[in-house]
């Protein structure tokens, strides 16, 4: 029995550090992250004022299609902010695919639920550069459960 549960374990950390994100943004194939900008940094774990940013940010042109980093399925959208002062880039989508469960922000998705095969559009960046001029346009990539998700990348 502990050779069973030691051969699943093994499996499933061999299997977990073999994912990684694929393509995101249609105009950003490498998974370029934010830098930093007047805005602020796109790191995990970035000082946003009185919270930690809980997520990586990924270039992504405004209105630039956004992709299926892998083979998906579509869990809903999101909203992701209360101020409406962001309204135009509220809403996000959630994903699990390879054994991830993750967000998506500053997306408007094309559907809601269903299956996504890797390349294929999700939906579209929002217009981020309407509500926040001259940072680094981006989506926003969070684990449902918060952790930091660069190890994907």
């Amino acid at each position: 029995m502990r050779r069973i549960l030691f051969l699943l374990a093994v499996c499933c950390v061999c299997v977990c550090d073999a994912v990684r994100f694929g393509q995101f943004c249609r105009g950003n194939p490498s998974n370029e992250k934010r830098t930093s900008d007047m805005w602020g940094s796109g790191h995990y774990g970035a000082s946003r004022g009185d919270r930690i940013h809980k997520g990586v940010d990924i270039r992504c042109e405004d209105g630039d299609d956004v992709l299926a980093p892998f083979d998906v399925t579509l869990e809903g959208a999101l909203s992701v902010f209360t101020d409406p002062k962001m309204a135009a880039i509220n809403s996000g989508i959630n994903l699990r695919g390879k054994g991830l469960c993750f967000k998506l922000f500053a997306v408007r998705p094309d559907r809601n639920f269903g299956l996504v095969r890797k390349g294929e559009r999700i939906g579209t960046m929002l217009p981020m550069q309407t509500v926040f001029p001259g940072i680094t346009s981006h989506i926003h990539v969070q684990m449902c459960d918060r952790t930091d998700p660069t190890q994907y990348f």
